[in-house]
């Protein structure tokens, strides 16, 4: 093909600078293209070769630890937000079932709904995003999950919806307490969300991830989940007319001693990561029921006449 003219239409100017992207031309030697134009179209290209980022949490659209995520991300991957319109702590992996969810559209790329993390996640996927996305962050939490605290938290949650969808999901949270600095947790989600788009993730596996509040970080751990109760969670109070209610939240937690494990690490100054896979069975206790037990011979003759 011959030379493109140096003066031509926009569309020709286009396809005249794809063909010599094609030849490794880069900006095109033979032509000249407006600045403005030599902006747009590597715009264009960046962003169309730029992995896509779904951004959830927890804690609502307004979150401090969400603003600083993606900032952080924003320079590596096109992000699209979608986060409760408040605060969802606790909700588990919870739909809303009972009632109709609206979505509102803030600006560009941030959207809110005003339901559960996984809700934002499944009518994200389903009715919001246009790619689908390379991989799923959620956070970044104010106050850790570890341990017995995965089961209740919507941060994890979020990241377990997204692995069910098939997507590569990470949960960040910052251990610690009131007031937060962001910054670091969202330097390591940023390196995590590099390495997972380099390395994958296995199959069903997503990765929670607890950054530890104080400045002087010791290191990394990948840990197994431990256990993390609480005691003195649950409060009595009464109301003015002498009547009990109860406040669930507060109390002493009790943390886990084997140095394999998420509350471990954290409490001894590193960043836990720890694969989570979505089969719960307990395969060792397959084997007890079925061998120990006996379980399917003793009770099919009670159930099956």
């Amino acid at each position: 093909m011959s030379t493109p003219s140096i003066i031509c239409p926009a569309k020709r100017i286009f396809d005249c600078v794809v063909l010599h992207v094609g030849k490794i031309h880069w900006p095109p030697k033979k032509i000249c293209l407006p600045y403005t134009l030599h902006l747009s179209i590597t715009t264009i290209i960046t962003v169309e070769n730029m992995p896509h980022f779904l951004i959830t949490n927890d804690d609502g659209i307004h979150s401090p630890g969400l603003e600083a995520l993606v900032q952080a991300l924003s320079s590596q991957a096109e992000c699209l937000v979608i986060a409760p319109d408040r605060d969802n702590s606790a909700v588990s992996h919870s739909l809303t079932m009972n009632r109709p969810l609206r979505v509102t559209k803030l600006k560009d790329g941030f959207y809110t709904i005003d339901g559960t993390p996984t809700d934002c996640v499944a009518i994200g996927l389903n009715k919001i995003v246009k790619h689908k996305p390379d991989l799923l962050i959620s956070g970044i939490n104010p106050g850790p999950n570890l341990g017995d605290d995965i089961s209740y938290s919507g941060t994890v949650s979020a990241a377990v919806e997204g692995t069910m969808y098939g997507i590569p999901s990470l949960a960040v949270s910052l251990a610690g307490e009131a007031p937060y600095d962001f910054t670091r947790a969202a330097e390591i989600a940023a390196k995590l969300a590099k390495m997972i788009l380099k390395q994958g993730l296995p199959k069903d596996t997503l990765l929670n991830t607890n950054v530890p509040a104080n400045s002087s970080i010791k290191g990394i751990r990948v840990t197994r989940q431990g256990r993390r109760l609480w005691d003195n969670a649950i409060q009595e109070t009464c109301d003015p007319w002498g009547r009990k209610h109860y406040w669930i939240g507060g109390g002493t937690p009790s943390p886990d001693s084997g140095e394999d494990t998420d509350v471990y690490a954290v409490s001894r100054g590193y960043i836990s990561v720890t694969p989570i896979h979505l089969d719960l069975t307990n395969h060792q206790g397959i084997d007890l029921l079925k061998s120990e037990w006996q379980l399917e011979q003793n009770m099919e003759s009670m159930i099956v006449p």
